[in-house]
């Protein structure tokens, strides 16, 4: 039987597409991360609450299975300047209790745009396009506050989907301790950054019930994505 992409790749490259035409450019960061990149530099320090669900899966020399794709926020700005415009694909690894809605494996999608003049409309102007444009130009989108350590302010997305509704994204503008961890001067630049759960966003464009489903290469299930 002639072989497919796996549905977690068609709609990883599904996102690439619809954010390469807004004129972002895509870079790939390592599984394998520091203890800098992947909590300190987002301020998310060892006695940080919110790095308590997150402290997982370490190697030697402080290395540890990146937990966020936001991980890869100070490192691809080593050998760039602003103004910027980023997305960061890939696998993450969490201590996770599995059920049909939560995995230790599963796939995210970073974004962040650092320029002059950056605001919170560029913001939801940004993800409120993509948004319809994977789920239709009359989805309801709407966005509320939420407290992340590496933005400030920070906000989650949720989209009305089914008669209800369900979250979607976590963002908010770049912490200047963050820009400052990037080499950024934040009294010139600022920025927004987003992260996505690909799993979660294609369950419901496909009409997934489980999130393990995509991982178990069950050729029955697999073949219905051509």
């Amino acid at each position: 039987m002639k072989g497919t992409l796996h549905p977690i790749t068609q709609f990883t490259s599904y996102l690439v597409k619809l954010f390469e035409d807004l004129g972002f450019e895509v870079v790939e960061t390592p599984e394998i991360e520091s203890e800098w990149y992947n909590f300190d530099s987002l301020l998310v320090p060892q006695d940080h609450p919110a790095r308590d669900e997150q402290d997982t899966f370490w190697l030697e020399n402080n290395q540890v299975l990146r937990t966020q794709t936001s991980a890869g926020q100070v490192r691809s700005m080593e050998n760039r300047k602003p103004p910027v415009r980023i997305v960061i694909p890939g696998r993450v690894y969490r201590n996770e209790k599995t059920d049909a809605t939560h995995e230790a494996v599963f796939d995210q999608f970073e974004g962040f745009a650092i320029d002059k003049n950056i605001t919170m409309s560029d913001l939801k102007g940004t993800i409120e396009y993509i948004l319809k444009k994977i789920y239709g130009g009359s989805i309801k989108v709407i966005n509320r506050p939420h407290y992340y350590p590496f933005v400030e302010p920070g906000m989650d997305f949720d989209i009305f989907f089914n008669n209800h509704w369900l979250e979607v994204l976590g963002s908010g503008m770049i912490h200047p301790e963050v820009l400052k961890n990037m080499k950024v001067n934040s009294d010139i630049y600022q920025g927004f950054a987003f992260g996505m759960g690909i799993n979660r966003l294609m369950m419901l464009y496909y009409g997934i019930s489980d999130i393990r489903l995509p991982y178990q290469n069950d050729i029955r299930f697999l073949k219905q994505f051509k």
